[in-house]
């Protein structure tokens, strides 16, 4: 009979493509149990279940998570995890000339539903045996700033000091998760396309963003979702809040 204590359950965001769907798919195929949320829902293979979902509007999308975490069974696994992966590049430009109605979206898919499915996550599992691990992907350019890229840079540093937050929080509960933000590299996914399209008027780092690809600096989405998920199982997890698939 086998031992159900031994399954794995991860639940990601924005599992519809890029890094998301990558790191779904590889821990899919690692034998997880794995839940996708997406606003968009492509075919997924046997072991992931997808959920077509809008976390521009995460309320709903939050309780319906911890309504179905509470519906498991929490003896049956032996390692849960939430990675906060969905997040949107708004149009590069300055603040002062963005949308605002796009500002408020991004704001809401990238810091405030990750704020919501953490709390959801948090308290729909704080009972379970299991070994607990809440990941949020980051960027460095929530560490450093860049002209243009305000929206972006704001909700990842926000990913950030969340983490340093949630991981004293936890560190003082009964089996507490393990928290981490982290900087997943520099990936090859729409987000870099939509970057290197910008008008370079109003997007001073352009070029840059133009010699990564044409330099081959970019990893593909399953080069990094392999070193994400190296770092989601290791030992390192939750030793520093903040941290660098680089080192």
């Amino acid at each position: 009979m086998t031992d159900r204590s031994t399954e794995h359950l991860v639940v990601v965001t924005g599992a519809s493509r890029g890094l998301g769907r990558a790191i779904a798919e590889q821990l899919q195929a690692a034998g997880c149990l794995v839940l996708g949320l997406s606003r968009q829902a492509p075919p997924a293979p046997a072991g992931i279940e997808q959920w077509t979902v809008d976390l521009s509007e995460p309320l709903a999308v939050a309780e319906r998570l911890r309504a179905w975490l509470q519906g498991l069974d929490s003896g049956r696994f032996a390692s849960v995890a939430l990675v906060n992966n969905a997040a949107l590049l708004t149009p590069p430009r300055p603040l002062r000339d963005a949308d605002l109605a796009t500002l408020s979206r991004a704001a809401r898919v990238g810091l405030e539903a990750p704020l919501l499915l953490s709390a959801a996550f948090l308290d729909a599992t704080r009972d379970w045996p299991a070994d607990k691990r809440l990941l949020h992907i980051s960027s460095g350019l929530g560490r450093r700033a860049m002209a243009s890229q305000g929206p972006y840079c704001a909700v990842k540093a926000g990913l950030d000091h969340l983490a340093r937050a949630q991981a004293l929080e936890e560190a003082l509960a009964p089996n507490g998760a393990k928290v981490v933000s982290l900087a997943p590299g520099i990936i090859d996914t729409d987000m870099q396309v939509q970057l290197r399209a910008a008008d370079p008027s109003a997007f001073p780092d352009h070029a840059a963003f133009v010699q990564m690809k044409t330099g081959g600096r970019l990893d593909t989405p399953a080069q990094a979702a392999a070193k994400v998920i190296a770092f989601l199982r290791s030992e390192r997890f939750g030793v520093e809040p903040v941290a660098d698939v680089r080192g």
